[in-house]
């Protein structure tokens, strides 16, 4: 199995142990940060935020799904090994939820923990997503495949396909070209990509509906 794995992408060899837990101080602290700031949005009146991220929705754009899948993305595909890409995005969104609900708790004076306990079991779950999401910067067809599944969700959070074709949002499309950059392949394999995710774009608006 380790010789299949390593044929789609190996690992980067002789980081020192300092330089992985700098990254991973870094991730933990952007997290936390992150994770106040959306919170902080949350409470926040609309009228109270700079008029550009009013116009941007920035806050909304927080409480959907495709900042949060790129977010998972980048970390996972920019690290140095399959292992550090699950440990990195699950510390990321661990520390993302704690400054979140130490916000909640200390600041606005509620904690929804049935809410929070959901996010933790996702944090969880982002483990194995990240192992599997490192990969599609590899070379082969399950690279191409696992890259043109994360651009097709993405694709599925910013246009309707089912009901017409249209702009869901501008900070999705943004989202959704950013994903499609870090993705890049060569053009060949880049024109298969992003045909693929169309597909799957659509298939997955069949089965689950937009909730913006």
């Amino acid at each position: 199995m380790k010789s299949f794995l390593e044929k789609i992408r190996t690992p980067e060899k002789g980081i020192s142990l300092k330089m992985q837990m700098m990254v991973t101080i870094g991730v933990i602290l952007f997290g936390f940060a992150l994770g106040i700031l959306q919170k902080w949005m949350d409470g926040s009146p609309s009228n109270m935020l700079p008029l550009l991220m009013q116009q941007l929705d920035i806050g909304n754009y927080f409480g959907r799904l495709a900042i949060w899948i790129l977010l998972a993305t980048s970390i996972s595909v920019y690290s140095k090994s399959p292992l550090r890409a699950a440990i990195n995005t699950f510390l990321f969104f661990i520390s993302m939820l704690a400054g979140y609900y130490l916000y909640c708790n200390y600041v606005l004076g509620f904690l929804p923990v049935t809410y929070m306990m959901i996010w933790v079991v996702i944090s969880f779950l982002s483990i194995f997503m990240a192992y599997i999401c490192w990969y599609a910067k590899g070379e082969g067809a399950i690279a191409i495949v696992i890259s043109s599944v994360i651009i097709g969700v993405l694709f599925a959070q910013a246009f309707s396909l089912t009901q017409g074709f249209y702009v869901y949002n501008l900070m999705e499309v943004i989202t959704w070209l950013i994903g499609v950059l870090i993705l890049y392949r060569k053009p060949k394999e880049f024109i298969l990509e992003l045909g693929l995710s169309v597909m799957i774009a659509f298939m997955y608006q069949l089965v689950i509906p937009y909730w913006g």
